[in-house]
C-alpha cells in the first residue's frame, strides 16, 4: 500500500481494488498505517482520499542502516576468519 502510495494519492476504494483482499482488510490496514503516521486521509463528503507521509520511515531507515553496517563488519570477519582457516 506504501507503494502505490508512494506513486500518487488514492481513494480508499481505489486503493482496494489493487489489492486482493477485502475492502474491510484494506480499511484495517490503513488504520495500522494512519495511527503509525505513514498515510494521511482527506475526506470529501463520502470520499476519503489517502497520501503517504514518508516522513517517519526516515528513523527506520537510519536505524536499518546502523544495523546493515554492524552486520556486514560481523560477516566481514566471519570471511576473513573462514578463509584464514582453510588457508592453513
Amino acid at each position: 500500500m506504501l507503494e502505490r502510495l508512494a506513486s500518487s494519492s488514492a481513494r480508499v476504494t481505489d486503493l482496494a481494488d489493487d489489492f486482493s483482499i477485502s475492502l474491510a482488510g484494506v480499511s484495517k490496514h490503513i488504520g495500522v498505517l494512519e495511527d503509525a503516521g505513514l498515510v494521511r486521509r482527506i475526506i470529501h463528503g463520502r470520499e476519503h482520499t489517502l497520501s503517504l507521509q514518508p516522513k517517519p520511515l526516515a528513523g527506520a531507515a537510519a536505524w536499518l542502516l546502523d544495523y546493515r553496517r554492524f552486520w556486514e563488519d560481523r560477516l566481514d570477519r566471519l570471511e576473513s576468519q573462514i578463509r584464514k582457516t582453510y588457508r592453513n
